[in-house]
């Protein structure tokens, strides 16, 4: 061998000995330098706040890993009172403990040439994370001095910090809310959360595309339950994901609904209020800006999907009801009022069923009315004024199968910045049988539609929070109500046949148009009742148009209430039936009405 090739071997030899007596030496004597920095780095960032203990730290220098064992990071309450006091407290404490925390594949030289600090991976084992929130009033107000960034808390001793990738198992989190005295919390339980590309320097907190100096945080929230501060309803859902690159969110099998069966929860709130439940397979929010909705509370996404889904309301009469005026409160009125802002632009629905349950007092039974596999969107949901100044409507375009048999389709347009709630609607019920709105009339009203066949209802309407208007027209033939008896109990429910008869022949049009081949409009017209939710005076409103196309004026309403109780006065005290239908006609056919017109008849 000739002798440069020795000295080579003999210098390579050398230079391997010394880097492994290097690793060797930092390897014994780093541990307890790392130890005393980490400590130093988390406390002094925290001004004090926090404190980092661990049972034992595993370092190999020459692979680049570390290890920490039973890793728990303490805030000081001590420390935290002062801050109040000096209005320098965060809203915001952690208390989080580890079974272990990895960090792989970090460079010493770099931390040493340049202060740059890059790690490969980091792993959470086990992680118990604590959150503790205490809002501040201090907070909420403009600050003269500016707060301090957490790269302005670690530039002393690192230009940069850039982590590949992070990753938290089998994490338990616990969300507890501190306001005067009293705590309530939420718990997660078996949580993963995966972060890529962790980066802290100078310009990272200014780069539009990392939330919280990372460029995607993937958050899976298995099964979750939690029961509602009122004591009555309860949140649930199958499975939460999350995904900032992405902008997505998205909740499968999600409940809002009431902790008791209906009966309990009106014995228990013992008013007439309203009991809601929403139930969707899906929801899901696309191109949802986190940054905004985490740091300013704004909810802004380009789009929100409810698919196959319920909604349930339910009202009973049995319990007393406290009026409150309801003027101003419309739900285009409501968005507006919330805040925090708003900015959707489009809600899609799909295959969702909304039902109207209501208990009569009177007759004991529940009604409902359902809107079947409603289906459409809604745009411009906002209550940005800046957006609305281009574009002050709110649109919603939305069909469903009434009672689950005829084809409604309907259009609404909110002005949102209008100051009297100002609002169209209109649209088109297609050919049905009638005798599917039993399942509301008869529990209620205890008149059931012996038959007819709707053929088409078009309406065309606008609104304020004190009027409706509009044109409403309603064909339809062989339209036979029944007036019923109580029921007994035990017994089937009976007809009045004679007021019925009467009621088919003199008082309502079978048919529209009607005999004398005049067709009937609804010219509406209708006053709000200020106790009236906007739903409810929409459905008054309709109702008046119904009125009016079958012929019954509103004195031929008050006529038929007042003469059905003297026909049915006239069936016990008279034993002819010629008498009975005399006294009845007589009470219809007096002559103290004006004339009407064509609307009237």
């Amino acid at each position: 061998m000739k002798p440069i090739w020795k000295w080579i071997l003999i210098i390579l030899a050398l230079l391997l000995l010394t880097v492994g007596g290097v690793l060797w030496y930092y390897g014994r004597n780093w541990k307890p330098i790392l130890e005393t920095k980490l400590k130093e780095v988390v406390h002094k960032s925290s001004n004090g706040l926090y404190t980092l203990t661990y049972d034992d730290l595993d370092l190999n220098i020459g692979l680049g890993n570390v290890t920490l064992r039973q890793v728990e990071l303490i805030p000081d309450s001590a420390i935290y009172q002062q801050m109040i006091t000096n209005q320098s407290a965060p809203d915001n404490r952690f208390h989080i403990k580890l079974k272990a925390l990895k960090i792989r594949r970090f460079s010493l030289w770099d931390v040493l040439r340049s202060r740059q600090l890059y790690i490969k991976s980091i792993f959470l084992e086990e992680p118990e994370i604590h959150l503790m929130s205490e809002q501040h009033a201090f907070n909420d107000t403009l600050s003269t001095e500016p707060k301090k960034t957490l790269y302005e808390s670690i530039e002393n001793i690192f230009t940069s910090v850039n982590v590949r990738d992070v990753q938290l198992d089998n994490v338990k989190f616990t969300y507890s809310k501190l306001n005067a005295g009293k705590s309530t919390g939420v718990e997660l339980n078996k949580v993963t959360v995966k972060i890529h590309d962790v980066l802290v320097d100078k310009t990272s907190i200014g780069d539009s595309s990392r939330l919280f100096y990372t460029k995607m945080i993937d958050v899976h929230v298995p099964g979750f339950e939690y029961d509602l501060s009122d004591g009555f309803y309860k949140l649930k859902f199958d499975d939460l994901s999350i995904n900032t690159k992405d902008q997505n969110l998205l909740l499968t099998k999600f409940a809002y609904e009431p902790k008791m069966a209906k009966s309990a929860f009106f014995k228990q709130k013992n008013r007439n209020i309203t009991m809601t439940i929403l139930k969707f397979d899906t929801l899901r929010l696309e191109h949802l800006d986190f940054k905004q909705l985490l740091e300013d509370r704004k909810t802004i996404a380009s789009s929100v999907e409810l698919k196959n889904g319920i909604v349930d309301l339910s009202n009973d009469k049995r319990y007393p009801k406290y009026p409150k005026n309801k003027i101003g409160r419309s739900p285009h009125q409501q968005l507006m009022k919330l805040n925090s802002l708003i900015r959707l632009d489009t809600v899609f629905v799909d295959n969702v069923t909304i039902t109207y349950h209501e208990f009569s007092a009177k007759y004991g039974k529940e009604g409902s009315i359902s809107f079947n596999n409603a289906k459409g969107n809604l745009t411009n949901v906002t209550n940005d004024t800046s957006v609305l100044k281009k574009d002050k409507f709110m649109r919603a375009d939305l069909s469903a199968k009434i009672m689950n048999s005829g084809s409604l389709h309907a259009k609404f347009g909110f002005d949102m910045l209008s100051k009297n709630g100002y609002h169209t609607y209109k649209g088109s019920v297609g050919a049905m049988n009638a005798t599917a709105f039993n399942r509301i009339l008869k529990p209620l009203l205890n008149v059931e539609l012996a038959s007819g066949n709707m053929k088409k209802v078009t309406f065309d309407m606008e609104g304020t929070d004190h009027r409706n208007w509009g044109d409403f027209r309603f064909d339809y033939n062989n339209l036979k109500i029944n007036l019923l008896n109580e029921q007994e109990k035990g017994k089937a429910q009976t007809s009045k046949k004679i007021i019925s008869f009467l009621v088919n022949q003199i008082i309502i049009n079978d048919s529209n148009p009607d005999a004398n081949e005049i067709y009937h409009v609804g010219k509406i017209n209708y006053k709000r009742d200020p106790e009236h939710t906007f739903f409810k005076t929409l459905w008054q409103s309709l109702l008046d148009g119904i009125k009016q196309t079958a012929g019954i004026s509103p004195e031929r309403e008050a006529r038929l209430t007042g003469t059905a109780a003297k026909a049915q006065e006239a069936v016990k005290e008279s034993n002819s039936a010629v008498n009975k239908t005399k006294g009845f006609i007589r009470g219809i056919f007096k002559k103290k009405d004006k004339p009407k017109n064509d609307d009237e008849k």
